[in-house]
């Protein structure tokens, strides 16, 4: 299938590592140029100089997405590089553990600027070239959003709010024939959730019990098989959806997990 994505300018957040960087990869290999956004300057030098070997076209922009100006800075720097901007995948997030009893108002706050604020950033400072472009955004939840997990307000309610925000722009933005989804994944192997199993005594035997109440196939989803979803949606493929919550979690979410 040909997402007729040659030459599109894709600019994704946290696209140095995990489902970021297998969607700047899936990109590059539909002839998109992805544009990496992310504050991990080691990790992004090292995607885009892979993609560089294979000679593909690749931007990156090292830059802390907390602040409003970085933002602004980030699609700015990629209209100078590129000249244009098809797409905006909002991505970049940390469940960050802030919840009730082990939290605090001020953390709660410091959570929504880590996990939802330069979601709308990023897409107010995008639109004029979204419109030029008829382009589409795609946004990143988290299934925590729809089964909460437990102590993590922070993370939780952020989610939530993309997933309105996704129907919401979706909605704002049919004058412009920009089309706003999101993608739900569940359980993927990034180097976060890595890094959060081995805050575990046994991480392998915690793996084993996440992997266990995971219906289909009783395996992490890869990352790979989010980015498919992701670069389909901002395709030409799917040119009449807006509006939606794809979850891309092996039946993690709707299926009964007595099924496992």
């Amino acid at each position: 299938m040909d997402l007729h994505l040659k030459d599109k300018v894709i600019l994704i957040s946290g696209g140095a590592k995990g489902i970021g960087a297998a969607i700047a990869r899936g990109a590059t290999r539909e002839g998109g140029i992805p544009v990496i956004v992310d504050m991990d300057s080691s990790a992004g030098n090292r995607l885009q100089a892979e993609l560089r070997s294979l000679g593909k076209t690749c931007g990156l922009i090292c830059v802390d997405l907390l602040a409003a100006e970085s933002c602004s800075t980030a699609v700015q720097r990629t209209l100078e590089e590129f000249g244009r901007l098809d797409v905006l995948i909002n991505n970049a997030g940390v469940n960050d553990g802030i919840g009730l009893e082990h939290g605090s108002p001020e953390k709660f706050v410091a959570s929504l600027q880590n996990n939802l604020l330069h979601y709308y950033n990023l897409a107010h400072y995008a639109l004029p070239s979204l419109k030029k472009s008829q382009g589409s955004i795609v946004n990143i939840a988290s299934k925590t959003a729809v089964t909460g997990q437990g102590g993590t307000s922070g993370y939780v309610a952020a989610k939530g709010a993309i997933l309105g925000l996704t129907r919401e722009w979706a909605a704002e933005l049919l004058p412009f024939g920009i089309r706003v989804n999101a993608v739900v994944p569940a359980e993927v192997m990034t180097p976060l959730y890595e890094q959060w199993l081995s805050t575990f005594p046994n991480p392998e035997e915690k793996l084993k019990q996440i992997v266990a109440k995971i219906p289909l196939g009783k395996r992490m989803t890869l990352a790979d098989e989010v980015a498919s979803m992701v670069l389909f949606l901002c395709s030409a493929q799917a040119a009449h959806i807006t509006g939606q919550h794809v979850y891309v979690d092996g039946g993690y979410v709707h299926l009964d997990r007595a099924l496992t």
